[in-house]
């Protein structure tokens, strides 16, 4: 069995891929707010 060493994993293609979903998460955030506050504008 392989011994494995703590922070030996090369973790790039892990951390581009998070950060492409914050950068996902944070726009559909800030989409809801801005139809959110559209539709408390134009209510009528």
């Amino acid at each position: 069995m392989a011994e494995h060493k703590h922070g030996s994993m090369n973790i790039e293609d892990h951390e581009k891929t998070f950060a492409g979903f914050m950068k996902w998460s944070k726009n559909v955030v800030i989409f809801a707010i801005a139809v959110l506050i559209f539709l408390a504008i134009f209510n009528t």
